[in-house]
């Protein structure tokens, strides 16, 4: 599991506010991202697996 910053990775742009490590102003608060599959050939074909669901959000 992706470890959880207490501040924004100023390298990550995220507007999915049902995400854990989303942070208020679209910033995206895990220290690292993994984005696949391998072969995608556009942004459609693309899945951030580092994606959790918060439990509450707002």
């Amino acid at each position: 599991m992706t470890r959880k910053m207490d501040r924004p990775n100023e390298g990550i742009r995220c507007v999915v506010n049902t995400c854990e490590y989303y942070m208020s102003g679209d910033h995206c608060s895990a220290e690292q991202i993994k984005v696949g599959p391998r072969n995608a050939d556009n942004s459609e074909e693309t899945d951030c697996s580092t994606f959790r669901k918060r439990d509450s959000f707002s």
